[in-house]
């Protein structure tokens, strides 16, 4: 079973865009189209295709691959548009082991919180394969509610860990974080001129897009909570009330993380 089992609707709802200035900056980092004056973007672990929603008009043929047939159903209807007018095609696949038509080559790659997922290193390898010249990888993500970097991010966390232990689940397992930096990752796969940029972001949610949002996660997912997943929605509306002010507000300070490099 998929580590996001029962979270495709609620990524779809819930989960953040990407914001636009991060969209543009991506953009702008990539090459302009090939000879042939086609503009191709590659997203791996596309999910709901969020960020191909954001850079789609930057782009005039794409590719989205994601292993989950239920993201990427949701992709499909959001998405529904361009894969009509035949501008974007989805792909069920792997990051280590995804197809795209021969010569097919792409001016940027992303891979928007996922990345920890992978086997970095063949991943890397294939992404290799299919930049064009002077294309760029990018590999990016804003930060969870695990950063914890504001009192109501605490009190989540509080209870996250009340019902389901100290350590961050992910699916039926539990979740090991990266011990090695990604940028040391990109050089040691053979790709030069890595920049690390921080954008920051400031987000307005509810209490019910938290909860959505929770759910829409490997670690909190209705599936990981069971029988639990409604008194643990109570309890996080609970412990947030004290923190929303006179509108049922929350602020999210966050930053997006963004790595690009060539290969």
């Amino acid at each position: 079973m998929s580590v996001f089992a029962s979270t495709a609707e609620f990524y779809g709802a819930y989960r953040s865009d990407v914001p636009p200035i991060v969209a543009q900056r991506l953009s702008d980092a990539a090459p302009p189209a090939g000879p042939d004056g086609v503009r191709r973007l590659l997203d791996v672990g596309t999910g709901t295709g969020f960020v191909i929603t954001a850079l789609d008009a930057y782009f005039d043929d794409v590719i989205g691959v994601d292993p989950d047939p239920d993201l990427l159903a949701v992709a499909s209807r959001s998405l529904s548009a361009q894969i009509e007018q035949r501008r974007v095609t989805l792909v069920p696949g792997t990051a280590e082991d995804f197809t795209v038509p021969p010569g097919w080559q792409a001016q940027l790659v992303t891979v928007c919180r996922a990345f920890h997922w992978f086997d970095r290193a063949r991943f890397l390898a294939r992404a290799g394969d299919v930049l064009a010249p002077g294309g760029v990888l990018a590999v990016f993500g804003d930060r969870s509610v695990w950063a914890a970097n504001a009192p109501w991010k605490t009190a989540t966390l509080d209870v996250l860990r009340e019902f389901l232990g100290e350590e961050r689940r992910a699916g039926a397992g539990t979740y090991r974080a990266p011990t090695h930096d990604y940028a040391d990752d990109l050089v040691e796969a053979g790709y030069r001129g890595v920049e690390r940029e921080s954008v920051p972001v400031r987000r307005i949610r509810t209490v019910e897009s938290v909860i959505g949002y929770l759910h829409s996660t490997s670690f909190a997912s209705l599936t990981v909570l069971g029988n639990r997943a409604s008194a643990f929605d109570d309890q996080i509306a609970e412990r947030l009330e004290p923190f929303v002010d006179a509108d049922g507000l929350l602020v999210d300070e966050n930053e997006f993380d963004i790595l690009t490099a060539r290969r």
